[in-house]
């Protein structure tokens, strides 16, 4: 990964990973828990709506 020549900068994919693992630390194994079974239901909720709309067409 190419970084910026200033000294103390780092990388899109550095910063990345150090706000995963503050989230991580701050909200613990419950809250990633929590999203995905709400991006999973969502996810359920839009693959029904669509299987509906080619059923109307």
């Amino acid at each position: 990964m190419a970084r910026n020549s200033r000294k103390g900068d780092m990388s899109v994919r550095e910063a990345g990973q150090k706000g995963g693992q503050r989230t991580a630390s701050t909200h613990g194994k419950e809250f990633y828990t929590s999203i995905g079974k709400k991006g999973g239901e969502r996810v359920s909720e839009l693959v029904d709506k669509g299987k509906q709309a080619e059923g109307s067409l």
